[in-house]
């Protein structure tokens, strides 16, 4: 190994440092996804929990009983989402036909001026009964399935909610148990590593909460002036969806187009995609680099690439949780920058010409 240069040895150095960090990654991320019923309601948790805690902390300092103040907490937040839940859910029921409608009526007009002999709609839903009738057993089977995977995911939000209850009546402990979980020596590096990550991920939650709340506000009210129908159900929608950057609010912003398309016409429908267009510029220009810069600093690049990563490990739900797991990352290399950064002059002055 002596014989080889000095930059080799240390481009070989980095090398075994990479690929040792990646498999352990690797590694963890396969026991995540095997173990995904208690690591995903842990993790959910762990985001309502930096959400809700400025809420609870109000409660503790109103000489509320810390759990009378989490059970508080989390009945707020139940009937908050089951509340926009159903404002959606509502909204999307009472304009469905129109918006089937309305598809329908395009893709016949497509089919009417591109589409080939025997390709109408009428032929296509005939191969289609034909098709289903075939495959009837697998379509059944996947019913099941999806039945299954709606019992799993009520499971596991009825635990993250349990386990939300239980995070911010315990917080006060978690520096104690962060610390006993290292060694002595290492306790107060873990302690701030822990605290920069949580802290990103909270800044995260607010600021992204923030931003909803503002884009789902400017949509509703954009929605109300077209007088299209469910705008309140549609800016719900708006809200729930900017939780998952650029594609959530590309996927809610289409539905309130839809909507508009169904209901009031072309032209309205136009007049929406411009109102969608102008918040979202006024998201990414404005809203974006005034409040997430102060919280989380992560180039939109690193966002995209996150949330592609998140969504080929867990699809939707990666997608949800990668921008803030990396935003913790993130907290948790500046917090060992700003470390060894303080460290380094210091160690510097300590070695003199006479100690070389």
């Amino acid at each position: 190994m002596q014989l080889l240069p000095g930059p080799v040895r240390r481009f070989a150095a980095w090398c075994a440092v990479v690929l040792l960090a990646s498999g352990v990654v690797y590694v963890a991320i396969r026991l995540c996804v095997e173990f995904r019923t208690a690591v995903t309601p842990a993790l959910l948790a762990l985001l309502g929990t930096a959400l809700l805690r400025p809420l609870y902390r109000r409660l503790v300092e109103a000489h509320v009983q810390r759990s009378l103040a989490a059970g508080l907490t989390c009945v707020a937040v139940v009937a908050v989402v089951g509340g926009a839940v159903y404002i959606v859910v509502s909204a999307l029921v009472e304009t469905g036909d129109q918006i089937v409608a309305s598809l329908r009526d395009a893709a016949q007009g497509v089919a009417d001026h591109f589409g080939a002999a025997g390709t109408s709609l009428d032929d296509l839903a005939s191969n289609a009964r034909e098709l289903l009738g075939r495959f009837g057993g697998t379509a059944a089977s996947g019913v099941i399935t999806g039945v299954s995977v709606v019992g799993e995911m009520l499971a596991m939000a009825v635990l993250a909610l349990l386990l939300v209850f239980f995070f911010l009546r315990d917080s006060d402990r978690a520096v104690g148990t962060v610390r006993a979980l290292v060694p002595a020596r290492s306790a107060d590096m873990a302690e701030a590593m822990a605290r920069r990550a949580f802290g990103a991920v909270e800044g995260f939650m607010r600021g992204t909460t923030l931003i909803a709340l503002i884009d789902a506000l400017c949509i509703t009210v954009g929605l109300l002036v077209l007088r299209v129908p469910g705008a309140v159900g549609l800016g719900a929608l708006v809200f729930v969806g900017a939780y998952i950057p650029y594609l959530g609010a590309f996927l809610s912003g289409a539905v309130a187009v839809l909507v508009a398309l169904a209901d009031r016409g072309f032209v309205i429908a136009l007049w929406a995609v411009g109102v969608v267009v102008a918040v979202q510029v006024l998201e990414g220009h404005v809203l974006q680099p005034m409040i997430q810069s102060r919280t989380v600093q992560m180039h939109p690049a690193v966002v995209l690439l996150a949330i592609t990563a998140g969504a080929s490990v867990a699809g939707i739900l990666g997608m949800l949780l990668a921008v803030p797991l990396t935003a913790a990352a993130f907290g948790v290399v500046h917090e060992l920058q700003a470390r060894y950064a303080a460290a380094g002059p210091s160690a510097a002055a300590s070695t003199g010409p006479g100690d070389s």
